[in-house]
């Protein structure tokens, strides 16, 4: 069963219980189900089931189980796997058994690469020896330090049934409302997302926009989240506990985002963490405190040859971000700036790949507005749905589900010999030292550099281009390094989001001309088999360089006899590299022209047209055939009928 529903509300907590031998773990589940010490308990329990109105949060928990021998442990290890939240068991009237939970199962926990919360519990308790008692805060505290994954340490007695119910309810919570996205236990402070997500949670809520809630605001806010009003004494108790803790935390116009952020940081610290889980998930937060899928309505492309853009819509929205954070009106935003933008998302998405570095930007390193507008294009085309998140977090108010549309399919706009896409992608194919990075380079303003560093893995840039006419389209580069090149053609459907592909060579280098003519063939036949041909250009890098013999006609042939287009010869610092760009653009702007045909593709072709050829001389042939019987039945049914 499903621990999640489709809104991303866990129905359901599995918790396993494991640690040594003889510590009390069947019988702590046995008396927790039935409230009631067992007589008699098996070596392992099957599965027990705690129903949904056996805790407040009403959420079934399934509690399992385990036997620490060695003959269990592949069956222990699977179901600690699947654990939402863990129950170490440790014995009272057994020291031993608590030093083994430092020395061997919290450290086996990591091992296991387990994520899940755990809740660490001494059974037994009735059976301590009283002459030798333990302060339980004293002892698990370097515990604690050292394993940050403890939610929380108790004790308990099956026998006399004190603080069973407790375990497993403290094992919910830490599932349902767990503190390690929430708060910095070393630090004590808030931990980043989560003073993003509650900032814009408070930016929301301040309708008015003063920079504070006001009693109205507080109460609209109160009744969203719990469906409960505020009386004005409890207005006024909240908004004192705020003054004498935090300077600035009210003010004469109401609460502040200081102060908002103080009473999360105390709910948490209390230990009432379904408080502030609460609201968060009213807004529209998962687990991780980024926005739940059930509310980023994403169109769905309906082919592999789709594509999703940003709408017009949306473009004006950010058009008008752009200048609102642009404080100083240069026309391009500083890393202050930019950072500002998302301030209430739970990360600013282009400072990691693969948008980092992706955009243009100035000498001083500003985003311009091309650059901008460009990473969200790219952002849009790699991950619809973090876009949309993103677009949501950083204040776009109009309905989400005009924010994004989808393409119409490649194949379409191949037999309509046009196209109405906005953003083209580009694959950027070629042997080593061809020029692949320099053209990238190049077409988002960086300068040339001679020091070669090899490409690795796939980058992207992305940047406006102005066609004839005024008209200006996105175009995305992905550079392919040539080592990728066999895994991304092994997938069938790997050129289908592909507008346009070049392939660039040293025109210099001999290998690298018949390198990069493979590479070609290699995509040519890739389209061909999966029926995402695309169109191609061969570029000829390092043109001012002296080229190897019988360089122009070896190209001029192969071009010919693919049907492509010439050579673009391209120098080797790409000073002039604009037009190249254009002619990129272009090509995807015509995506029936320019694409290559291999001889086994030309064959296949000719195959087809002679036989829709026969099928057409049969279809009229047997038309013919027909109408003749059917001319010469009427005849006959003539005559007898006058006779």
């Amino acid at each position: 069963m499903p621990s999640r529903s489709a809104a991303g509300v866990r129905t359901g907590v599995r918790v396993v219980v494991a640690g040594d031998r003889g510590t009390g773990k069947s019988s702590l589940i046995s008396a927790a189900a039935s409230d009631a010490f067992p007589e008699y308990v098996p070596a392992v329990l099957p599965p027990t089931r705690l129903p949904s109105d056996f805790y407040p949060d009403g959420v079934p928990v399934t509690i399992v189980d385990t036997s620490s021998s060695m003959e269990s442990r592949i069956k222990l290890i699977d179901e600690l796997k699947r654990a939402d939240a863990v129950v170490l068991t440790y014995a009272c009237d057994q020291p031993m058994t608590l030093s083994r939970l430092s020395s061997f199962w919290l450290p086996e926990l990591r091992k296991l690469e387990i994520k899940a919360p755990v809740i660490v519990v001494g059974c037994k308790l009735d059976l301590r020896d009283e002459r030798q008692p333990m302060n339980l805060e004293q002892v698990m505290a370097p515990i604690m330090q050292q394993f940050r994954e403890i939610e929380t340490c108790i004790e308990c007695s099956s026998a006399t049934l004190i603080q069973v119910p407790d375990v497993f309810y403290y094992a919910q919570k830490a599932v349902l409302h767990p503190t390690a996205p929430l708060f910095d236990q070393e630090k004590q402070t808030l931990k980043p997302r989560c003073i993003r997500a509650l900032k814009r949670i408070f930016m929301l809520c301040d309708h008015d926009m003063d920079g504070a809630l006001s009693d109205a605001e507080l109460n609209e806010f109160q009744v969203k989240c719990f469906n409960a009003p505020l009386q004005p004494a409890e207005i006024v108790g909240v908004k004192r506990v705020v003054q004498e803790r935090i300077r600035g935390g009210v003010s004469d116009l109401g609460l502040t985002l200081e102060g908002f952020l103080f009473l999360h940081a105390l709910f948490i610290e209390k230990g009432r963490l379904e408080t502030t889980w609460a609201v968060l998930r009213k807004f529209g937060y998962n687990d991780e405190l980024k926005l739940r899928d059930d509310i980023l309505p994403v169109p769905t492309k309906h082919a592999p040859d789709q594509t999703v853009e940003l709408t017009n819509e949306a473009i004006d929205f950010l058009r008008g971000i752009f200048r609102l954070y642009d404080s100083d009106n240069d026309g391009s935003l500083q890393p202050s700036e930019f950072d500002d933008i998302f301030v209430t998302a739970p990360e600013s998405p282009w400072t990691v790949d693969p948008y980092v570095d992706a955009a243009e930007r100035t000498p001083q390193g500003n985003l311009t507005i091309n650059g901008f507008l460009s990473e969200w294009a790219l952002m849009t085309t790699l991950d619809p749905s973090y876009c949309l998140a993103n677009l949501i977090c950083i204040g776009y108010g109009g309905d989400p589900t005009s924010a994004l549309r989808v393409t119409r399919r490649r194949s379409v706009d191949r037999k309509k010999k046009q196209t109405e896409k906005n953003v083209f992608h580009c694959f950027v194919f070629g042997p080593k030292k061809s020029g692949k990075s320099a053209l990238l380079n190049s077409f988002i303003g960086r300068t040339f550099s001679s020091n070669y560093t090899p490409t690795n893995d796939v980058r992207y840039v992305a940047n406006a281009v102005e066609q004839i006419g005024g008209s200006q389209k996105t175009l995305i580069l992905q550079e392919i390094p040539e080592d990728g090149v066999k895994k991304l053609l092994s997938n069938k459907e790997c050129l289908a989001a592909c507008d346009v592909a070049v392939f660039l060579y040293d025109s210099s280098d001999e290998y690298s001309w018949k390198r990069s003519r493979e590479l070609l063939l290699d995509v040519a036949r890739r389209g061909e088999e999966s029926g995402y041909g695309v169109p191609c250009l061969l570029i000829a890098a390092k043109d001012d360089l002296d080229p190897f013999p019988m360089s122009l006609q070896n190209s001029a042939r192969v071009t010919q006899q693919l049907g492509m287009e010439a050579p673009i010869p391209v120098g080797v610092k790409l000073r002039d590299s604009k037009s190249v760009f254009s002619r990129i653009v272009s090509a995807a702007e015509h995506p029936h022209l320019s694409i290559p045909e291999t001889e086994k593709g030309k064959k296949r072709k000719r195959y087809r047209r002679l036989v829709n050829s026969s099928l057409m001389f049969v279809s009229v042939t047997v038309g013919a055939a027909v109408a003749v019987v059917g001319l010469a039945a009427y005849r006959a049914y003539a005559a007898r009928k006058n006779t």
